[in-house]
């Protein structure tokens, strides 16, 4: 099984793809795009899958790296999309992805502005969550219960808290990745091992109901991919292609900070926000030493951008939230970086902030199938959906899925150094072998080796794919400034 992407599969699977008809053309390769491919391919279909971009070039790359059980939709009372997060989050963490999704522990900090009332009724909400991990058959020694813990030992696992008033925190457990960008390239590098055909820099200029019309954005040419179905999955561009998709893009932006700026930080925080009830700004210290913070949630109007600029009031507003819990405030000044995705929320009524989660697949008169809504946890039952309706719309002959058990690359930990283990799995050792030619440091702690690494195995064309997406280097513009020639180094090794 092959698994390795690189420029020289990508041009020989294009020419391949020109002369051939697929079962399923799938446009997008952020995880929702990628899962569809894998469950197509895994089913024993055949598929071209295709992105104008990069792996994750969107919203893929844009999250807060949380795999979660959907606590926060149990309290709006969607239990339906509570549930499927929560079963979705024990597939990663016990079968799919172990290697990239593990439990972190979060802090709720129990200072003057949370009501003893309000304790009670957000710890009410986290045992009602670790019911949905039980229900979900996630064992407790993957993700442990939630418990209230005195002022001292929340200040042992987060000392930037403030001690005046402090009444100590509820602690709770959820399912955290490595990288979200890297469990992309993982899904997609399966469904290629699965006989997918992988091609980014290829963007759909028209889908129709037995292809698509694609340009090959690195030489301009364009051509025809012919399919039985076509399957839209891209994300908050949806309706750029499918005009009868009707989306409400939300923008969601976090900091980011160098350790220094929350020093000895061992825990995540959930830090409430002024006069919203259920709603928390997310402290995340990262395997890097950095710190995100985020996450706003801003509805977002007009043309949808490739890249979404992050507004200095959302910078600001994270601040003023996060500082509420702090003995020393961050300033402007220690903000590193920041980045902002776009969530492809439904057309609805209401705030953004209150939509429902819930995916859709959505069938258009020229019979494209549209897959949307949704999040980064659900991708892989949203993929199953999409190809369960591609079967049936032209009767494909398809197994049943298998993806609830198809371990994603690298899933199996050993070997290798427990640095490497914790990004690359299964293949630490390989890696490492790269590192130890090339183990000039690059930034973020990572070596020349592991960028060699993602030209030769894991689809990186340029130096954004590799700084941007297979490292998170890039995150603080400083850092990517100065790893830039070992990034233009790396793709002529």
């Amino acid at each position: 099984m092959n698994t390795s992407l690189n420029a020289a599969r990508r041009l020989a699977e294009l020419e391949r793809v020109r002369h051939e008809t697929v079962d399923v053309l799938v446009v997008g390769l952020g995880a929702t795009g990628a899962g569809v491919a894998l469950d197509a391919a895994s089913r024993g279909l055949t598929v071209a899958a295709i992105d104008a971009h990069d792996l994750a070039f969107g919203t893929s790359r844009w999250s807060s790296k949380m795999i979660h059980g959907g606590l926060r939709y149990l309290a709006k009372g969607q239990v339906g999309v509570a549930h499927e997060s929560a079963v979705e989050r024990g597939i990663l963490l016990t079968r799919t992805a172990p290697h990239l999704v593990r439990a972190a522990p979060y802090l709720l900090p129990l200072t003057p502005a949370v009501t003893r009332g309000q304790a009670a009724l957000v710890m009410t909400g986290y045992r009602m969550g670790d019911g949905l991990r039980a229900a979900a058959r996630t064992p407790r020694r993957l993700l442990p219960g939630p418990s209230r813990l005195p002022a001292g030992k929340a200040r042992e696992l987060a000392p930037p808290l403030r001690g005046d008033g402090l009444r100590g925190a509820l602690l709770s457990w959820d399912g955290r990745l490595v990288d979200d960008a890297r469990l992309v390239v993982a899904i997609a590098r399966t469904a290629a091992g699965h006989g997918a055909r992988i091609l980014t820099r290829c963007r759909a200029l028209e889908l129709h109901r037995d292809g698509a019309q694609v340009r090959d954005e690195l030489t301009g040419e364009s051509f025809t991919i012919r399919a039985s179905v076509v399957v839209n999955a891209a994300g908050v561009w949806a309706g750029q292609l499918s005009r009868e998709i009707r989306l409400r893009p939300s923008r969601g932006t976090h900091l980011v900070l160098r350790g220094q700026a929350l020093p000895g930080l061992r825990a995540g925080l959930h830090v409430p926000i002024p006069g919203e009830s259920n709603r928390f700004a997310l402290v995340l210290p990262q395997h890097d030493g950095r710190v995100y913070v985020g996450l706003t949630d801003e509805p977002v109007d007009g043309p949808v951008p490739d890249v979404p600029e992050v507004p200095e009031e959302d910078v600001s507003a994270l601040l003023a939230v996060l500082n509420t819990v702090l003995e020393a405030a961050v300033d402007r000044s220690q903000v590193a970086g920041a980045y902002a995705g776009l969530r492809p929320l439904l057309e609805a009524e209401g705030r953004t902030a209150d939509l429902s989660r819930r995916h859709a697949v959505l069938t258009s008169p020229d019979e494209v199938i549209t897959v949307t809504g949704g999040k980064l946890t659900t991708y892989r039952r949203m993929a199953q959906d999409a190809v369960d309706a591609a079967v049936r719309l032209r009767g494909l002959h398809a197994g049943p899925c298998v993806t609830h058990r198809v371990p994603l690359v690298g899933a199996d930990q050993r070997g290798g150094p427990p640095e490497l283990v914790e990004r690359y799995g299964g293949e630490a050792a390989g890696v490492h072998e790269l590192v130890k030619l090339h183990p000039e440091p690059v930034g973020a702690g990572r070596s020349l080796g592991e960028l060699v690494w993602a030209v030769r195995h894991e689809g990186a064309l340029d130096e954004a794919d590799l700084l941007d997406r297979r490292t998170r280097i890039g995150l603080i513009p400083e850092d990517r400034d100065a790893a830039l020639a070992a990034a233009r180094l790396a793709l002529t090794l």
